[in-house]
């Protein structure tokens, strides 16, 4: 295992946009699916948005169309820029890597200690 770092989180209005950075190590930047989770009190972890080593992109239902996912191979991070964020989007954002193509967190065995996205007017 090793250890990803996020970055970017904070309070936004409804209609706002925030934009969260996971540093990978170079180890396995290249080489695993980066993954955006979230988790609110009383939820389980959920997918949001996850990247493949060639850059493709997949999305869940109520992030598609808002939130957009890439990556910096110079930097050797993961973005995911919010927009339109709502109030639901409230949660603690993890970005987590693994070996498959998935949306079930248990499969990302690198996690990040999280980040906190408040949506509140």
């Amino acid at each position: 295992q090793v250890r990803l770092v996020e970055s970017g989180g904070g309070l936004v209005q409804p209609g706002g946009s925030l934009r969260l950075s996971c540093s990978v190590p170079e180890s396995i930047f290249s080489r695993d699916f980066i993954g955006w989770f979230r988790q609110s009190p009383g939820k389980q972890r959920e997918g949001v948005a996850r990247i493949t080593p060639n850059g493709l992109t997949r999305y869940s239902d109520s992030a598609e169309g808002r939130f957009t996912i890439s990556k910096n191979v110079v930097e050797r991070t993961v973005t995911l820029q919010m927009d339109y964020l709502k109030l639901d989007d409230t949660a603690v954002y993890y970005c987590a890597a693994g070996r498959f193509d998935s949306d079930n967190p248990a499969v990302f065995n690198s996690w990040g200690q999280g980040t906190q996205v408040t949506v509140s007017s």
